[in-house]
């Protein structure tokens, strides 16, 4: 028995159009759409009467991508919470990228949350913490050298 690979992280959102519409801009490639309802669907994440619109986004000859899913029904009735990096639970999706400074550039200009400027780690990357839209942190990080 062994695990394969991480097929995919699922993020829920309340404004399906706005977060594809970001992680679009932010290079991620539409891998397909679905809408689901029903019994089978039910069952399967423990709800009643669950209706939901799919997004999958993942990059060009990657392999992992990003569910994102508006739930119709039922609804979270708490609404979108505000995590900081140090709330418990997963927390952030870090993407490996190029060129960070124009990446951190472009979504400072749409207006996208930046926790800092961009920092060095040990020689060996330059990070930064972002927020997207609901409170969705991401962590880009670039490989020096």
């Amino acid at each position: 028995m062994r695990i394969n690979k991480i097929d995919h992280v699922s993020i829920n959102v309340n404004n399906l159009s706005e977060a594809k519409a970001f992680f679009l801009d932010l290079g991620l490639e539409v891998q397909a759409e679905w809408e689901l309802e029903g019994e089978q669907l039910d069952r399967i994440v423990g709800l009643n009467d669950v209706k939901t619109a799919c997004v999958g986004l993942g990059i060009p000859d990657g392999q992992a991508w990003i569910e994102l899913v508006k739930f119709y029904t039922p609804s979270d009735e708490k609404g979108i919470q505000q995590p900081f990096a140090n709330t418990l639970g997963i927390r952030h999706i870090c993407f490996a990228v190029e060129d960070i400074e124009a990446i951190v550039a472009k979504l400072k200009k749409r207006g996208t949350e930046i926790f800092s400027e961009i920092q060095q780690f040990e020689g060996s990357y330059k990070l930064c913490y972002v927020r997207g839209p609901e409170g969705i942190i991401l962590e880009l990080a670039e490989k020096i050298g």
